[in-house]
């Protein structure tokens, strides 16, 4: 404990320096996207922190325990996915500094609102904007059990005192800091577990699988990927990569960058860069899989693999660098949800006048401690971190289509009804499957809950579309006799 507390120190004080020096508290556009002059090495490393830190690694190495390279499946869905985005970034950004645009509900109310009050502009802000919301609550629980659960083997505490602790320490972070203080934590955390991939993990399972052949002691669907299901794994490539080009976290950090050019070059060095993190990670679970057998709980995969491989040093250092992805992780998506909540719900109430920036950043700071205490009630309802981890990740597909269409197709304010009808129908359906799945996983994997969903939106969208066209051509024609 004493190496722990060590390096929980030294931890601290490099986020506090680096927070005072560089965290501007009164600069409103410093908060939420760093001024938009960021340049490519420090996005590119907030991006994969977000990506492959924090609650996702524990995540997919607890997958990896539970489902073998299933887990791998979604890595090669994000590089698809981020050399997508490459192809639209530059005109995100390039939106983004003209029109000031913060996130990416912002970015749709712009698109499909556009200062219109109707009825269905206002819902369709209120429910594009809460359901983001709704699907990183997901993410950033997931990053409360990670931290959880570290904190319960390195300071012998229970669940509920570690889970409180941990929402707490991101909150107050949080609040403070903003869009500036993620990308610190972030690249500290990134070189961080990037030393632990090199140092620790990699030796570990080379050590423990002996060279890798005893992975064939795990049953064939964890070696070929389908323990999850064929579905699931072929869903992922299919729909899961496009969810890069509509994650909230993604956007922010393609507004933060300097220009276009960086934008595009953050998408594609982020892309290449990832897949090998989603590959050491599954396999750090397979391989206690091998050696611990299958009667462990699946969220202390990452501890007990430390555990083995760590002197007491080195322990300490692996715990407190697990512990900043996770914080920096959860920074980001609590960072996210609470910008989006305080500026985007705003197209659901239309006025001329502004929130003034001091009023904005202190409603950003308020509504960001009740929606990290919101995530704590879910940490604590549904301690699952594989759940929360690839439910988070997934859902948010049912945001493809409307995005889409938004990206190629320069007035799309004539479909604002069919587009919120894409929304609503793929967000229910979504749910309707998580909650049968989990209420009956003999019957439905919860985790496959964004295929019927991702596939709705789709339908929903693409007729409504096809039927509007054929009447506002009818009506240009009776415009024109």
């Amino acid at each position: 404990m004493n190496w722990i507390i060590f390096w929980l120190i030294i931890y601290l004080i490099l986020i506090i320096y680096f927070t005072v020096k560089h965290v501007k508290v009164g600069n409103l556009e410093n908060y939420l996207v760093n001024n938009r002059k960021t340049r490519t090495f420090p996005l590119v490393a907030t991006t994969l922190a977000t990506f492959v830190g924090g609650g996702t690694s524990m995540g997919l190495m607890a997958m990896g325990y539970e489902s073998g390279f299933a887990a791998v499946g979604i890595g090669i869905a994000y590089v698809i996915g981020f050399f997508i985005l490459s192809k639209f970034a530059g005109q995100m950004n390039s939106m983004g500094r003209d029109k000031k645009i913060y996130s990416f509900p912002q970015f749709l109310n712009n698109k499909y609102v556009a200062g219109s009050t109707d009825g269905y502009s206002k819902f369709f802000s209120s429910l594009m904007t809460g359901i983001n919301i709704f699907i990183f609550f997901f993410l950033l629980a997931a990053q409360f059990v990670g931290m959880a659960s570290l904190l319960e083997f390195a300071f012998e505490i229970g669940y509920l005192p570690a889970v409180i602790i941990s929402s707490i320490i991101v909150i107050i972070y949080t609040a403070f800091a903003g869009m500036a203080g993620v990308i610190i934590t972030d690249l500290i955390q990134f070189i961080i577990i990037t030393l632990m991939i090199i140092f620790i993990f990699i030796p570990g399972i080379w050590i423990d699988t002996e060279h890798l052949t005893r992975l064939n002691e795990l049953p064939k669907d964890m070696l070929n990927g389908t323990a999850e299901g064929i579905a699931f794994l072929i869903a992922l490539p299919l729909f899961l990569s496009h969810s890069v080009l509509i994650r909230m976290d993604i956007w922010q950090r393609i507004l933060a960058a300097k220009d276009e050019r960086t934008a595009k070059r953050v998408s594609i060095f982020s892309g290449l860069g990832m897949l090998p993190f989603y590959i050491i990670f599954p396999l750090v679970g397979m391989t206690l899989k091998v050696v611990l057998g299958p009667d462990i709980d699946s969220k202390d995969v990452a501890y007990l693999f430390l555990d083995r491989h760590s002197t007491p040093i080195i322990l300490g250092f692996a715990v407190v660098g697990l512990l900043a992805a996770l914080m920096s992780s959860g920074d980001s998506f609590l960072n996210v949800i609470s910008i989006s909540a305080i500026k985007d719900f705003a197209g659901r109430k239309k006025t001329k006048t502004e929130i003034p920036p001091k009023k904005l950043h202190k409603n950003i700071r308020i509504i960001s401690i009740f929606f990290g205490l919101t995530a704590l009630v879910m940490a604590l309802i549904l301690p699952k971190i594989v759940d929360l981890m690839v439910v988070g990740i997934a859902s948010i597909v049912i945001f493809v289509p409307v995005t889409f269409l938004a990206l190629i197709k320069k007035d799309v304010l004539h479909y604002k009804k069919q587009a919120l009808y894409s929304l609503l129908t793929g967000f229910i359906i979504n749910l309707m499957f998580f909650i049968w799945g989990t209420l009956a996983p003999d019957q439905m994997n919860n985790k496959s809950s964004f295929i019927p969903a991702f596939i709705t939106a789709s339908l929903v969208l693409i007729f409504g579309v096809i039927i509007k066209n054929r009447k506002l051509k009818k009506e240009k024609t009776l415009l024109v006799s």
